[in-house]
């Protein structure tokens, strides 16, 4: 007995990196030598020299963040044999599902997800699954309550052979076969059987979303559907599947909740509905941890549970494990990313350095929580075992609902969760759903999911870092969890717009890292490591003032570079070279192709000149107080990994502003180009005049851009409309103008 309480849960590693440490500090090297070159020449050259030592300046310093993320990358390693060893009884979990649109969210995603979570490989008494419709769509309601029908065969189905991909989707796309079968006639039968089921699963969901109005009769249980109105109407809450029992082969909890909306009342997005989510299963089943997944987000890992449990349970101090992340990986990776949108090398290098720092930042998906630290917990609370609640003013910040106090109060003190009939709960339930809950308490500010940017969770992320809790970022093989990618030009763009917006919207709010290092006890470095992603949308402006300054070099007749002949020259072309192998180096390492890290890199430029500058935009209208920023909801597709690479790695365009930046680039340096060969520049001023350095970059730039020079030209959603070229037409004009004067 006393050699099992001593066994591992898990491991950390750190990981050996001397090669890549090198190549960073050696390319910060270079950076700061151009700058301090083009420091001491600065007087003898004109305006190009000074806005190019602007701009490098901007870059050394996120390249310094970069450096100062990367440097310590760690690696956890479980072991979920030893769990129940260690812990006979397992502690309940609470998970979370949100869904916002069934339009641009088939509910036949959502309910792969649920399907997929209510199948782990956990016990089903210990689980709930809670589903949130921002919609309140009936659809979404009837969808998961057909798949509550095939659950009930799926969950039994996985556990009886084993199943690894727990999300039929995935598991019947390649007609897959578990590895361990009793017995291969009866597997034959059963898998024909579930499939079948399965289809019709599908097949329902299908007809019921091409009904013009409503899926089926708002009568009986649907009765409450019935004239709603997405952004007006009463709490929606229904207990779908409630677990009896303890048979093994018995399915999980599953609950739908609809929170209440009023058009006076804000809603706060995801991070509102998040909160409710709380809320509700802490009157509910009050788990002490809980997990949250976004609607496309399957379970890929059946033991993904169990090895979140490793992490919370079998740390020696509760400080070290605030939250425990899984990275975002999404099924079909290996198609070509054209995108740059699954961020898998981002993942490998930077998140494994943040990993040995204070940890990952929260990435809203596929995270594990102390339902403690949800609330508002300090690590300092936590070793008093909470007897005095010092965090609080006063337990009744939480609300004046009695039943989710008494609940609050158990959570805080990490008793475990309820076991109670749900039933039970419904009336307290809709008490905490209502829209008019938050009033006066200290959800969204001090507790729960913060509010105050489009990105809630990197903000909530960053509350919890600075009160002093650590993360933990955990990598199994196979993913823990995989899910869709925007796989169209402005899905994609729309995404990464909402991303810089939001991430900008904490950079300028009170709670930002460097007032939470300053006041609060986020670490230094751990600080510099989120300033690194939250600078995304300023990274605009000078990433657009280094796109065009080749071009506007040719225009003038001046240089921005040294001349070949001068050794300086080497500096640049070092930085260059360097760069580019050191990146191609870490996507080969990580199993991508050149091709991969050819367009990855490409779309580094057009992102930062494109969808992050509309994000700057949109926090300076809302810091002037004209436009507040609006969450946009990422289209989900489900496609095929046999979709067809090249038909994948085509750009698509529509009327959307985000074309508008690159489409004017690219034309910009077409005319400069054009300029140089008809030898049409402005004539030298002095003895600097435009050199191959310049041509070069120009060049380069048209091949970063070159997908809106075939934009030009294409059709479809595969040509830019005319819209578009006409804006970036006059705005290419404008600019050759000013270069001209």
């Amino acid at each position: 007995m006393a050699n099992e309480l001593s066994l591992p849960l898990y491991e950390k590693i750190a990981r050996r990196n001397t090669i890549q440490r090198a190549l960073d500090a050696a390319l910060l090297f270079l950076l700061i030598s151009l700058l301090v070159y083009r420091l001491f020449s600065l007087k003898n050259h004109g305006f190009p020299w000074l806005l190019a030592f602007a701009c490098e300046s901007w870059f050394t310093f996120i390249w310094s963040l970069t450096v100062s993320t990367k440097w310590n990358p760690v690696e956890y390693i479980t072991y979920p044999e030893n769990l129940e060893k260690r812990f006979p009884d397992l502690p309940n979990v609470d998970m979370f599902v949100t869904t916002a649109d069934p339009v641009l969210e088939p509910p036949i995603i959502t309910v792969n997800t649920v399907l997929s979570l209510l199948a782990v490989d956990y016990p089903a008494d210990k689980l709930a699954c809670y589903v949130s419709d921002d919609a309140c769509s009936p659809l979404t309601y009837y969808s998961l309550v057909e798949a509550s029908k095939f659950a009930k065969l799926w969950v039994p189905f996985c556990k009886k052979y084993k199943v690894q991909v727990r999300a039929p989707f995935r598991y019947f796309l390649g007609d897959s076969e578990p590895l361990n079968t009793s017995s291969s006639s009866e597997f034959k039968q059963d898998w024909l059987k579930i499939k079948a089921e399965y289809e019709l699963l599908v097949r329902k969901t299908e007809e019921a979303a091409q009904k013009s109005s409503v899926p089926c009769d708002l009568i009986g249980e649907f009765a409450d559907f019935y004239n709603v109105e997405r952004h007006n109407h009463p709490t929606i809450i229904k207990i779908i599947l409630e677990h009896r029992g303890t048979v093994s082969d018995a399915v999980p909890n599953l609950v739908y909740i609809s929170r209440e909306k009023k058009p006076n009342k804000p809603h706060h997005y995801k991070a509102g509905a998040m909160n409710v989510l709380t809320r509700v299963s802490g009157v509910m089943t009050n788990a002490p941890f809980m997990l949250n997944v976004d609607c496309d987000m399957l379970v890929n890992n059946p033991q993904v549970i169990r090895q979140a449990m490793c992490q919370l349970l079998g740390s020696k101090n509760e400080r070290e494990t605030g939250f425990v992340q899984f990275p975002q990986v999404f099924y079909g990776e290996l198609r070509v990313d054209s995108y740059a949108s699954q961020f898998v090398v981002f993942q490998k290098y930077m998140s494994c350095g943040m990993a040995g720092l204070q940890g990952p930042h929260y990435m809203g998906t596929g995270c594990f929580h102390r339902r403690k630290v949800i609330y508002g917990l300090w690590p300092e609370d936590a070793k008093k075992e909470i007897r005095n609640h010092t965090s609080f003013n006063d337990i009744k910040e939480f609300g004046n609902s009695e039943e989710f106090i008494s609940s609050t109060s158990q959570a805080l003190k990490g008793k475990k969760g309820f076991t109670n009939n749900l039933s039970n709960s419904l009336e307290a339930s809709f008490q905490v759903a209502s829209c008019s809950y938050e009033s006066g308490t200290i959800w969204g500010t001090k507790c729960g999911w913060i509010y105050g940017s489009t990105v809630e969770d990197a903000l909530t992320g960053l509350t919890i870092h600075a009160k002093g809790w650590n993360s933990t970022l955990l990598t199994p093989e196979p993913p823990a969890f995989t899910g869709i990618s925007p796989s169209w030009g402005p899905g994609a763009m729309g995404h990464q717009k909402r991303s810089a917006t939001g991430l900008l919207e904490i950079l300028v709010c009170k709670n930002n890292p460097i007032t939470a290092t300053l006041t609060a006890k986020l670490q230094f470095r751990t600080c510099l490591a989120y300033l690194w992603f939250l600078v995304w949308g300023l990274h605009s402006i000078p990433e657009l003032c280094y796109a065009v300054l080749p071009a506007y070099c040719i225009l003038t007749n001046s240089p921005f570079l040294p001349k070949v002949e001068e050794p300086a020259i080497l500096i640049p072309i070092a930085i260059f070279v360097t760069f580019n192998l050191h990146t191609l180096g870490e996507y080969l390492k990580t199993g991508f192709s050149i091709r991969a890290w050819w367009y990855n890199l490409r779309m580094a430029r057009i992102s930062s000149t494109s969808p992050h500058l509309f994000g700057l935009l949109s926090i300076i209208l809302k810091i002037l107080g004209l436009a507040e920023p609006v969450f946009e909801v990422t289209n989900k597709d489900q496609s095929s990994d046999d979709d067809d690479n090249d038909h994948v790695a085509k750009f698509t365009f529509n009327g959307s502003a985000f074309f508008i930046p690159g489409t004017t680039i690219m034309i910009v340096h077409l005319i400069s180009l054009l300029a140089l060969s008809l030898r049409l520049q402005s004539p030298v001023h002095g003895a600097h005049g435009v050199g191959i350095g310049e041509v070069f970059c120009s060049l380069w730039v048209v091949l970063c851009f070159l997908p809106f020079l075939k934009g030009l030209f294409g059709r479809g959603k595969y040509g830019i409309p005319s819209s578009t070229m006409v804006k970036s037409a006059a705005l290419a004009s404008a600019f050759v103008l000013f270069c001209r004067t």
